[in-house]
């Protein structure tokens, strides 16, 4: 089986007065990116959600745009997520960075931003016979030889040195990728949680849409999740992990 991991990030930057920092990523079988992308396409045709840009790509999902006015498409997106048992979710969460203590470990912030993708990856790329796929939200246009340094750091974990597991690790456009902006939308809502924001109601819908829906009891956001977890998996790095 060939794995398509998509990839984005929140709260990353090392002076942006958020204490909390997350990677995600979104991951599902490759053969399955196509017809799930197209219902999420699907999904914005329904809600009548077009970009006036002509030569643009359509409606980018981010959960920066979600408002009243788009509330049910959201929330239709999210219960997409979570019905479709071939789309799983990861994140690693740093739940305050001013704990970080780059010096001692010789390392930049964003050195420590690779290896914690590392650290997101690595758990996911564990399938025997399985390859593998990873697309990066793009950073910032110096971040190609920090991605394969990644990849090559992965891939000797993985004992892959001619990158036949781990195929491709790149960098692609959110406008790109409907996965990558579903993506950014369950990171979003989870870091939205995590900063304790309270400000919009529509936001708050859909972080218990996430937390609540076709669940006996709500998923636990604020809490590593369990091993057993395969839909939404949470992981709170601390300084001792």
């Amino acid at each position: 089986m060939e794995i398509s991991i998509f990839c984005d990030e929140s709260c990353h930057l090392e002076h942006d007065n958020q204490r909390v920092m997350l990677l995600g990523a979104i991951w599902c079988d490759r053969e399955a990116v196509r017809s799930i992308s197209e219902s999420i396409r699907a999904l914005k045709r329904e809600h009548g959600l077009k970009n006036p840009d002509a030569q643009s790509r359509g409606f980018e999902v981010k959960w920066t745009k979600v408002g009243p006015a788009k509330l049910d498409f959201y929330d239709s997106l999210v219960r997409l997520f979570l019905d479709d048992d071939r789309l799983h979710f990861r994140s690693v969460i740093v739940p305050d960075k001013s704990v970080l203590d780059h010096k001692s470990f010789d390392q930049t912030h964003d050195d420590f931003y690779y290896k914690l993708y590392y650290f997101l990856l690595i758990r996911l790329l564990n399938k025997k016979n399985n390859e593998y796929n990873v697309y990066l939200d793009i950073k910032d246009t110096r971040g190609g030889p920090k991605v394969k340094r990644l990849h090559d750091f992965l891939c000797a974990k993985l004992k892959d040195d001619q990158k036949k597991v781990l195929k491709h690790v790149e960098q692609i456009k959110s406008d790109e990728s409907e996965l990558l902006q579903l993506c950014d939308l369950i990171l979003g809502a989870v870091s939205y949680y995590n900063r304790q924001e309270v400000g919009s109601e529509a936001k708050l819908k859909l972080i218990d849409t996430l937390a609540t829906y076709k669940r006996q009891y709500p998923r636990d956001l604020g809490r590593t999740s369990f091993l057993s977890e395969e839909k939404v998996d949470l992981f709170y790095w601390s300084a001792v992990s």
